[in-house]
């Protein structure tokens, strides 16, 4: 029997199968360096997410929009001038309005939308203050 024929056909298969091996190697390493890549990538990432969380609490409060009142920026304005919470006759007085009621209860409504956006809090019932 003649066995060069087998021992060809068996280098054949085992110079293809060297080939493929090495071929999977190369894409081992692509993907090993890919891998490598992606774990840096989240690295920095969690870096970023911890350094943005760490900074958060010293960036200054976004305020709401105003609703669209001129008495607005002047109630905000008195409660930059006192020194303890204010009610509606005083939110009058400040804007120079007369304590009359229908003043007092127009300035007493823009105190509660002011509530409502967050703004001011009601300390007390008809008490107000600028929320810190």
């Amino acid at each position: 029997m003649n066995i060069h024929p087998l021992l060809d056909a068996l280098d054949l298969q085992a110079d293809a199968a060297r080939a493929l091996a090495e071929d999977l190697r190369a894409q081992i390493d692509d993907l090993q360096a890919r891998l490598r890549e992606a774990a840096t990538h989240l690295e920095h990432l969690a870096i970023t997410r911890k350094t943005v969380t760490g900074l958060a609490d010293r960036l200054p409060a976004v305020v709401p929009d105003l609703p669209e009142h001129p008495d607005y920026p002047g109630i905000l304005a008195a409660f930059n001038h006192a020194t303890g919470p204010l009610r509606a006759e005083d939110v009058c007085e400040a804007l120079g309005h007369e304590l009359q009621p229908k003043n007092v209860e127009g300035a007493r409504a823009k105190l509660k939308r002011l509530v409502k956006l967050g703004i001011v809090t009601e300390a007390d019932t008809g008490s107000f203050a600028r929320k810190q």
